[in-house]
């Protein structure tokens, strides 16, 4: 008999990683991540998820400067302090093939709700050496940040804009089961 029952799972922050990448003075990108994320993601008999939901904290953004992080987290960009959380609600989620697929969802950032989608895998599926039952999934997708209300910028004298428009989003999640 195969077990159809949909299980939740948790995302396991300490071994999940949300990444993000923007354009800088027109001719380098910068990196950065947000070191905590939490959600939940629901299993059925496969190894794609039925939904996902998650949670990022905005005053968790880390580009490995201190005063760029203070810059981003301040009314310019994230304003951290009136908009703490940016989240993600899928509304659907379809098969690729066996272990890729495509996540589509509300992202809710800076006050503003947009449609997004990324594609994804599954990484892997296994029972680790304490018996948890592990999952892990890629995906990635590209934002325009203006969409989201995230506007600053500055003028170059060369031509250009300090800062791209387009933000790539890459994102390792691992998961076990919710308690």
């Amino acid at each position: 008999m195969t077990d159809t029952a949909v299980k939740n799972f948790a995302i396991d922050t300490a071994h999940s990683n949300v990444e993000f990448s923007v354009r800088h003075l027109m001719i380098s990108k910068v990196k950065g991540s947000f070191d905590r994320v939490t959600g939940t993601l629901a299993l059925g008999a496969g190894s794609i998820p039925e939904s996902i939901n998650a949670s990022i904290e905005i005053d968790s953004v880390s580009t490995r400067d201190e005063k760029r992080d203070g810059h981003l987290k301040s009314d310019d960009f994230f304003a951290a302090a009136t908009y703490p959380t940016m989240d993600f609600v899928s509304t659907s989620v379809k098969a690729l093939d066996a272990e890729k697929f495509e996540i589509s969802g509300n992202l809710t950032l800076h006050g503003v709700t947009k449609p997004v989608t990324f594609t994804a895998a599954l990484d892997g599926r296994m029972t680790d050496p304490w018996g948890l039952d592990r999952v892990a999934f890629s995906a990635s997708t590209k934002l325009n940040r203006e969409d989201f209300g995230l506007t600053w910028n500055q003028a170059l004298e060369a031509g250009g804009v300090m800062v791209g428009k387009e933000i790539d989003i890459d994102l390792t999640v691992q998961a076990v089961p919710a308690q």
